[in-house]
């Protein structure tokens, strides 16, 4: 299901290289999370357990490195030629199925390792549940659905990017619904996923995760977690990889936290959670207030989009802000059978092995997206003056 460490998202590679850059000696704990509450089987996590164990055969190849040397700029070589040495180790990934079938799974290791494991997983785990429960992809239906959703960005030239990795039905649909994007898109800017960036000639696409931000706010606190997390990516892309991502303390904590340096600095953000409309004109108020121009700026929208969605948060920021949209369930996964809710986030991390454990924590704009225990969500929510229980 996984035949190259490139078939993963873009941004898993940016955020190794940051942590092998700045924090080398930290380690962390990426924890599964089905928000369906899905029981599986003791056949599943057999059939999981095997693809698993074979990921310690992918490697990177030759022309791979090469291609990623050439293409990613940001990006030194000194990190593809370690990327071409690193093997997964599945004995770091422990599985097992609790006492109500619920899987659970986590992977501990240094985290410039850790991170790279995350979105494998996923795919795996979305693909496995497919064939489990005898899902098969009309492959007609789903090029029929995704001509119309090509015709309506060509016709209101609404850019977007694959963003479908993570929860996709298969390698092999996802595959399918790429070549089909390069083929008949005026509007698709990339893709998210390097190995078919690579296939398909297209631009990968992604800058950072929701983990950046959450590990900065475990070691750092959560009040300077936004500006910490953002000044520490500058330290080591020197402005490459400009969006900034909004969400992980909520919207409001991020563009109060929002410097006019980094405002000006950042090619604009990325809105992943809650009321897409509020969050634009916040967005537009915020950069009015810093004596920014907003229609120089770029917000990249994310949040379990489909095309019709899309073309009204476009028209919303229509001459007030730029909008690009990630788009990927809505993809990849649109086969008339549900979609795994599955995430894996950060859950705990420590600067090196000789600090105790610091739990991890996200709150999200979307009422019951938070991530941590109770307590801590608790604090953190206290912490930045939120006070709400959620």
């Amino acid at each position: 299901m996984i035949h190259t460490i490139l078939d993963t998202d873009l941004y898993k590679f940016t955020t190794s290289y940051a942590y092998i850059k700045l924090f080398p000696n930290a380690m962390g704990t990426f924890s599964f999370k089905d928000r369906d509450e899905t029981a599986y089987t003791n056949k599943f996590l057999k059939i999981l357990k095997k693809a698993v164990i074979q990921l310690a055969q992918v490697t990177l190849t030759g022309d791979e490195l090469d291609y990623m040397t050439r293409h990613c700029r940001f990006l030194p070589p000194v990190y593809w030629e370690w990327l071409s040495s690193f093997r997964f180790q599945p004995d770091k990934v422990k599985i097992h199925l609790d006492d109500e079938h619920h899987l659970n799974i986590e992977i501990t290791d240094y985290l410039y390792k850790a991170t790279l494991y995350e979105v494998p997983l996923l795919a795996i785990v979305s693909e496995i549940k497919n064939k489990f429960l005898g899902n098969i992809a009309d492959l007609d239906s789903i090029i029929c659905k995704l001509s119309e959703k090509v015709a309506l960005s060509n016709e209101h030239r609404l850019p977007f990017s694959e963003f479908g990795t993570r929860r996709r039905f298969s390698f092999d649909v996802q595959d399918k619904v790429i070549n089909y994007l390069k083929q008949t898109s005026q509007y698709c800017t990339g893709t998210s996923n390097c190995h078919f960036a690579m296939k398909y000639g297209m631009k990968p696409m992604g800058t950072h995760p929701h983990e950046w931000f959450m590990f900065h706010g475990a070691q750092f606190g959560y009040k300077h977690a936004n500006y910490m997390a953002l000044e520490n990516w500058v330290n080591v892309y020197d402005g490459d990889l400009g969006i900034a991502l909004s969400d992980t303390y909520t919207s409001g904590i991020f563009l109060s936290n929002l410097s006019r340096k980094q405002a000006k600095l950042f090619d604009g953000v990325r809105c992943d959670s809650g009321d897409e409309f509020d969050f634009t004109d916040k967005l537009v108020a915020r950069y009015h207030e810093l004596g920014i121009d907003s229609t120089t700026k770029t917000i990249v929208f994310s949040n379990a989009l489909d095309f019709d969605k899309a073309l009204d948060i476009q028209e919303h920021c229509r001459g007030k802000i730029r909008c690009a949209f990630g788009i990927g369930t809505n993809l990849t996964n649109d086969t008339g059978f549900k979609p795994s809710n599955i995430v894996m986030k950060l859950t705990r991390c420590k600067m090196n092995v000789n600090q105790e454990w610091r739990e991890c924590v996200k709150l999200s704009d979307d009422a019951g997206k938070h991530i941590g225990s109770e307590a801590e969500v608790q604090a953190c929510l206290y912490d930045l003056r939120l006070m709400v229980n959620d």
